[in-house]
């Protein structure tokens, strides 16, 4: 395929708001996981949750829209100067020209459990305040984004779990290829909420403590929030060195399981085979592998045996959800833009809270930060139902 360069990116998660803050945590290893205090919950678990996401306060004419998951989108979006970026492309291409497409699972659910508290106890009416179409409905947050960007073209959710947010770099370059659109705004939100948290506690699958990807006692996933974007563009006639490219992306549904991966990993080696065809790419042209690795006893172990199906052992590689915790729906865009960092800051993150690596997955597994050149990366997202997609990002120079 033709590359896309990624003119303007960012991300806000529970490391911190924007690419500085962001960075500096990466390059210290400093992880946002915190006993969980959200809300009304009482489970003894870690989450990696925004601060201030409550005193974000949308615009008036944007009321309506009113929820965590848009404030949380609207922090995100007031990051780095991609507002503004976004403004200047629509006065280059056309409002009309610019499609958004925005991955998330869980939206604004959090405005409807709490209508729920408001009940009217005679007749269990929802308060009258309560706007599903505009807050908890899945299209809410593409919604939400078009208006506050002022943009006039195709608006898309993508919502396959947490796959979602790498996935709508694969639909945005679709449509950009088709001529429909000149540029995308792409990314995800996934903001905290009581069903993902008592819901992964019934499966099971989240941990006491800070997540432990990869480790010999790993025992469950860190639930995080994050607002992620990028703005996709065509490539310029002159790009700096440090431009970071979306080369390749390869999608793939192995439906092994409602909730589980296919144990050799089959869809995610699918995935990943693709994105590297695309792009051109073997195997050792990959320098740094961002991975899914949720810290769940079989997701770690499943990946492990596709990403050593192809790579061998000697990759470097790490999962970041022991810093951020799993952002689920947004997880795939918000390792993008970790990834992007990487290439640009010659940085191959930590994969924090890791402490003895389990010796039945043989990998590359970085247990502290490795500081050299990064060329080219591959980041991957593999969602319930087998829903699956990994990206290759390089650099330009």
């Amino acid at each position: 395929m033709n590359p896309l360069w990624l003119s303007h990116f960012t991300a806000t998660s529970s490391i911190g708001r924007g690419l500085q803050q962001t960075l500096s945590a990466l390059r210290e290893e400093h992880g946002g996981l915190v006993p969980c205090a959200f809300d009304t919950v009482d489970l003894p678990t870690f989450v990696g949750e925004v601060t201030g996401v409550d005193a974000v306060a949308l615009p008036a004419p944007l009321a309506a829209f009113d929820c965590r998951n848009n404030r949380l989108a609207l922090l995100g979006l007031t990051q780095d100067g991609f507002t503004e970026a976004v403004a200047a492309a629509s006065q280059k291409y056309g409002a009309h020209r610019i499609g958004i497409f925005i991955g998330t699972s869980t939206s604004g659910i959090l405005q409807t459990e709490l209508a729920y508290r408001r009940l009217d106890p005679f007749t269990g009416a929802f308060p009258p305040d309560f706007a599903y179409r505009t807050t908890h409905n899945t299209f809410s947050v593409a919604d939400f984004t078009r208006h506050h960007l002022a943009l006039a073209g195709p608006a898309v959710v993508v919502s396959s779990a947490c796959s979602s947010s790498a996935k709508v770099f694969a639909s945005a370059r679709r449509m950009m290829a088709a001529g429909l659109i000149d540029a995308a705004v792409v990314g995800g939100v996934d903001s905290l909420c009581l069903t993902t948290l008592y819901g992964f506690n019934s499966l099971g699958l989240t941990s006491s403590q800070a997540c432990r990807p990869f480790d010999v006692e790993r025992d469950g996933i860190s639930i995080g929030e994050a607002a992620a974007f990028a703005l996709l563009e065509p490539l310029p006639e002159h790009l700096d060195d440090d431009a970071v490219l979306l080369l390749g992306f390869g999608e793939s549904s192995d439906a092994h399981h409602m909730s589980s991966p296919h144990p050799e990993g089959l869809g995610a080696r699918m995935a990943m085979q693709d994105a590297l065809a695309m792009a051109g790419l073997d195997a050792a042209d990959i320098d740094y592998i961002n991975l899914h690795g949720t810290a769940t006893p079989s997701n770690d172990a499943a990946e492990t045996r596709a990403v050593a199906a192809l790579f061998g052992p000697a990759t470097p590689c790490s999962s970041t959800k022991g810093a951020t915790g799993h952002a689920l729906g947004a997880a795939g865009g918000l390792e993008a833009v970790i990834c992007a960092l990487a290439l640009q800051h010659g940085l191959m993150p930590a994969g924090l809270n890791t402490q003895a690596l389990d010796p039945a997955l043989p990998l590359n597994y970085l247990l502290h930060n490795v500081e050299q050149p990064v060329r080219r990366v591959l980041s991957n997202s593999f969602g319930f139902g087998g829903t699956n997609c990994s990206l290759v990002f390089g650099r330009a120079g």
